[in-house]
């Protein structure tokens, strides 16, 4: 890790800030087409009420939100306070990753987490689905980067590193898989999406089989309490329309910020116990 100076690590943060607000900005296109199969890249960014294309100087990250006053320069039409959530959680998502990590290849690496979580959280709100892109694209991405930086698992060697990429990738599909399959046959219908399974996959290949079962147990917590929330809200009529895959996400960042060291100090307390 390169250690670096008051001074440089103030303007870092602000950097890291900025970039993550970018790359935000991004995301918000990509949650927008790609469940409706449109190209990422191409046309420019345009009001989706009036199709005018969005002028540079509306579209600065966690600025134009607020300037416009939420609403297109052109036809007035509404802008969603979803575009300037997600820029900020990703900014400060990214600061979060870099506080911790710093200067690092696993910095890079749980920015690509990260972006690929709020990604696949914010369309499985909407359109209850979880891209391929996503779920798949992260497996490749978790095998590649076990490879290329096997400290991910703790490892040294590359082939190490992608031995336990693909064992925590395979663990994770296979252990949500057979979850999915009792509850479908005990309740006599489809219990979780097949997205599902493919995301705790992509879990398993970052993070490896621990990752997995604190991300099992943690989503399963929060989606529990969400879903008996909403029943004493009197919103019964949510029930079956609750996706799962944000609580894996959820499980997913908070393995990746913090719940690695509670594991290892749990595994220490049990040595030391027995």
């Amino acid at each position: 890790m390169i250690e670096l100076t008051p001074l440089e690590a103030g303007c870092a943060a602000l950097a890291v800030i900025w970039f993550g607000a970018c790359v935000g900005s991004f995301l918000n296109v990509c949650i927008y087409r790609i469940p409706r199969d449109e190209s990422v890249v191409h046309p420019r960014s345009h009001c989706p009420a009036c199709n005018r294309l969005i002028a540079w100087y509306d579209n600065i990250p966690l600025v134009s939100w607020w300037a416009l006053r939420a609403r297109c320069r052109h036809c007035r039409a509404r802008i969603s306070p979803r575009y300037i959530l997600i820029e900020a959680l990703t900014a400060i998502l990214f600061l979060w990753i870099w506080l911790r990590f710093g200067l690092s290849a696993e910095t890079l690496v749980y920015w690509l987490v990260t972006g690929g979580l709020i990604l696949g959280t914010f369309v499985d709100f909407e359109h209850l689905i979880l891209p391929d892109r996503v779920t798949l694209g992260g497996i490749v991405a978790g095998l590649a980067c076990g490879a290329l930086v096997p400290a991910l698992h703790g490892q040294t060697v590359w082939w190490q590193g992608l031995l336990q990429a693909g064992l925590g990738a395979a663990f994770g599909a296979g252990l949500l898989g057979a979850v999915r399959g009792i509850g479908s046959w005990i309740f006599r219908k489809e219990a979780m999406g097949l997205g599902d399974v493919k995301l705790m996959g992509a879990i398993g290949a970052f993070f490896g089989w621990p990752g997995v079962l604190f991300t099992l147990v943690l989503s399963s917590f929060a989606g529990s309490l969400a879903g008996i929330s909403l029943i004493l809200a009197g919103r019964q009529q949510w029930q079956g329309r609750i996706p799962y895959g944000p609580y894996l996400a959820l499980g997913a960042l908070v393995w990746m910020l913090g719940g690695a060291a509670w594991w290892e100090a749990y595994l220490a307390w049990l040595t030391s116990a027995g």
